[in-house]
């Protein structure tokens, strides 16, 4: 019998993300993949001087790398990517299920940062810089029309991206219906809202609550503003006041903190 449509569709996609690899450059985001057992690696291009940066990191890791001339760099990226003489081909990592790290053990009252189309890898790198910093439990993004794992990403991100969970969903509303299901509070950030961070989370600091994030200009989808508990602002001391959204996100993890 022929199989639908459909399943073949999935059987396609399931095949292609299988498939799919990911170029990593750069000595700090280099080094700390190699430093991740949970990091599939695939293929390592340096230069003499990276090497011998990289030693211990390439020596503990157990990949063989390939000596490339610095001035034919052999590694298929972006001739104006700034390797520094270090790119490592590897497999996206897998953060298994969002539910599962949501309602994990933990030392502090959990955070997630929730992403509504954010597409610059520069910003998404830094706002996982700064989940890692203020110890959110995850950054969570769309399986379309969001970054996936890139080279750029992880060189702004300076390591966290093997350390800080990166998930993405199908469904951002979805995702943030199972939130508030396991107690979590969902705020989203709008720059019009009636309350400040600080006074929506004042006395439920020990809860679990999740920080909405949209892109900059078109900010949060109109589901995604209905799916939140409450629309929270980050208060300016002038009159008028933007943050690009890696700052607000770093502002936001701060005035929540538990």
């Amino acid at each position: 019998m022929k199989k639908p449509k459909w399943v073949v569709a999935k059987e396609q996609a399931k095949r292609a993300a299988a498939a799919e690899t990911v170029w990593l450059f750069g000595i700090h985001a280099v080094r700390d993949a190699l430093m991740n057992p949970k990091r599939e690696k695939l293929r390592l291009v340096v230069t003499k001087n990276a090497a011998d940066r990289l030693a211990d990191a390439i020596e503990a890791s157990g990949v063989t790398p390939e000596m490339s001339d610095p001035r034919k760099f052999a590694a298929p990226i972006d001739p104006q990517s700034v390797h520094q003489g270090a790119a490592l081909e590897v497999k996206p990592l897998d953060w298994g299920r969002l539910d599962e790290i949501a309602t994990g053990d933990g030392p502090m009252p959990p955070r997630i940062v929730m992403l509504d189309r954010v597409t610059d890898p520069h910003n998404v790198g830094a706002i996982l810089r700064s989940a890692e910093v203020f110890g959110a439990r995850a950054v969570v993004s769309m399986s379309r029309h969001a970054t996936p794992e890139t080279g750029a990403l992880a060189k702004t991100a300076s390591g966290a991206l093997e350390r800080q969970p990166y998930i993405r969903v199908r469904n951002l509303a979805d995702a943030m219906t199972e939130l508030k299901s396991v107690g979590y509070l969902v705020l989203g950030l709008d720059g019009t809202a009636d309350q400040t961070i600080e006074e929506a989370v004042d006395g439920k600091r020990d809860r679990a609550i999740a920080l909405v994030m949209g892109a900059e200009g078109p900010g949060l989808r109109e589901k995604t503003l209905a799916t939140c508990d409450h629309l929270v602002r980050i208060d300016f001391s002038g009159g008028f006041g933007s943050l690009n959204v890696s700052n607000a996100a770093a502002v936001a993890l701060y005035a929540s903190k538990g």
